[in-house]
């Protein structure tokens, strides 16, 4: 009997041959489910986390898009509604402010001269003659245009194109004539192509530049 045959076997089982069987360990299919499982559980992860960034940089573009939109809607609006009546006061024509010519300076003729290139213009004139003792030779500027409280935002800036830098004050006179009080600065009026541009732009001031974006 062979060395090889079990014993008990009574020489009825006998391994033969130069080959043996070879012992397989079992398969462990627990341990393939679990890594199989974890394989899938990384890869929802790492989708998840794509889709997180992928939302994160495209969520502010959209937001501002839409802020933007409702920005761009807001401003629509606005245009849209009714234009609120202005508070200011109607700025006078020149025909209806009657301006006073006074001289503060030592050089006579000036008073004349100035009434009657602005009454060319369209003023009327009142009085023209030197000026009192308060402004003679104390108005060192181009000079100095007077009036009452009412005529602050009226005649005064209407008169004020015709002599740019003049300086503007109100008194507690009764009526609505206005003072215009050559100081020792003074040349000349304004150009009257320029003191037209100037009445322009102060009836009918330039709109507002439109927003962009929308």
């Amino acid at each position: 009997m062979s060395m090889l045959t079990p014993p008990g076997m009574g020489g009825k089982y006998r391994i033969t041959g130069n080959k043996y069987p070879r012992m397989r360990r079992p398969r462990r299919h627990g341990r393939l489910a679990a890594l199989s499982a974890a394989s899938v559980v990384a890869l929802g992860v790492i989708g998840w986390g794509t889709l997180q960034l992928i939302d994160v940089f495209t969520g502010g573009e959209k937001a501002a898009a839409a802020g933007g939109k409702t920005h761009c809607a807001t401003d629509a609006a606005v245009k849209s509604a009714p234009a609120r009546p202005s508070t200011a006061p109607a700025l006078p024509k020149p025909g209806a402010i009657t301006v006073n010519i006074l001289n503060a300076t030592p050089r006579g003729g000036l008073a004349k001269e100035t009434a009657d290139e602005l009454k060319k213009r369209g003023y009327r004139i009142g009085q023209v003659g030197n000026a009192p003792k308060e402004f003679d030779k104390k108005v060192k500027g181009a000079g100095v245009l007077l009036g009452p409280a009412s005529a602050l935002n009226t005649s005064l800036p209407v008169l004020g194109t015709q002599l740019p830098g003049a300086e503007k004050r109100t008194d507690t006179r009764k009526g609505t004539d206005v003072d215009l009080i050559i100081g020792t600065g003074f040349h000349q009026l304004a150009q009257k192509p320029a003191a037209d541009k100037a009445m322009a732009a102060l009836t009918a001031p330039a709109p507002a530049a439109p927003k962009k974006g929308c």
